[in-house]
């Protein structure tokens, strides 16, 4: 394949852009909702008990979800494009590779494995302190400015956040040490995906990203966790349809989507919208699961919410310079 930009991001920007990017995160922030209660759910088998969902680990949910999406990817990709129009060059392939470990394999792994040690309330409010380190990387490099408008936003996103999730008030978080952990260094892979996916959007189409973001995620985790592992564990069959699902909410659907926001939108702006996750999260679980809302809870979902519309308000004279790659 050669280096062409891919055609969003070599045409002209639209007024309307930024606004189909938010659009394409919000709904990828309410499929992470809904797989982020599925996930817990599974965990403490409250979803279908006695079928043997409450033995997937985090690794085998991780390596399910990552090589089901990415067989189903290769499948649909060669019948409507061929191998041909497949390949990288070299440089840029090994790019994609390191987003995949680092950033998708490892994001996706430490954060369930943070909400099985502790909860999800935990597992989001760490993992999203993400805009700030977007921002402080965005702005240490040049590629963004500091400007009042995106530093109250993330503000707001975190403050918000932590109202959502009950981390004020009524609210306790369940802190366990290894959860924490995992959580933080979720929080860096969600971070590192949000810049390096940018950068490699800008030139090629999010389904060829995610194609190889996923080969990537999935090679590591056969080594990690061989084949033989798992049919070792004996999995059911009610087990497996749970993860062939799971795989298709939490993954290929929401991550096809953020990488289509990701073309439209910059790092810190995209990253922020994705903080509407923890907020469906609670909507979802309120009308699913017949959970309270609470004020402060209300309190901290208006905030989230305008912390969208805070990081839109541009700057003046701001230009804004071509994202490079991760050093």
């Amino acid at each position: 394949m050669s280096e062409t930009p891919s055609a969003a991001a070599s045409s002209p920007s639209k007024p309307y852009d930024a606004y189909l990017g938010y659009i394409y995160i919000g709904l990828a922030a309410v499929l992470w909702g809904v797989s982020a209660s599925l996930g817990r759910a599974a965990f403490t088998e409250q979803l279908l008990p006695g079928s043997g969902i409450r033995n997937v680990s985090p690794l085998i949910l991780s390596q399910a979800r990552t090589t089901f999406s990415f067989l189903l990817v290769l499948v649909a990709l060669l019948i409507r494009r061929g191998w041909r129009q497949l390949r990288l060059p070299w440089h840029d392939l090994l790019r994609v590779i390191i987003l995949g470990l680092f950033g998708v394999a490892a994001s996706n792994y430490f954060y369930y494995l943070a909400i099985q040690r502790t909860n999800v309330a935990t597992a989001i409010i760490v993992q999203y302190t993400a805009p700030i380190w977007v921002l402080l990387y965005m702005v240490a490099r040049g590629f963004e400015r500091a400007t009042l408008s995106k530093i109250a936003s993330v503000f707001l996103a975190i403050t918000g956040i932590a109202l959502v999730i009950g981390l004020f008030g009524q609210g306790r978080l369940h802190i366990d040490g290894l959860g924490l952990a995992a959580a933080v260094i979720a929080s860096f892979s969600f971070t590192f995906y949000n810049i390096g996916g940018h950068y490699v959007l800008s030139k090629y189409d999010r389904y060829i990203v995610l194609l190889f973001t996923t080969m990537a995620a999935s090679l590591f985790w056969v080594i990690v966790n061989p084949p033989t592992k798992i049919a070792a564990a004996h999995y059911s069959a009610t087990a497996w349809l749970f993860l062939t699902v799971f795989a298709m909410l939490s993954l290929l659907l929401p991550f096809s989507l953020y990488f289509a926001g990701l073309q439209h939108l910059e790092p810190t702006k995209a990253i922020v919208a994705s903080c509407l996750e923890p907020v469906f999260t609670v909507l979802i679980a309120a009308i699913a699961l017949k959970e309270v809302v609470r004020p402060m809870q209300g309190v901290g979902i208006v905030m989230v919410l305008c912390a969208i519309l805070v990081v839109q308000v541009p700057a003046r004279a701001d230009s804004q310079p071509p994202v490079g790659p991760v050093d």
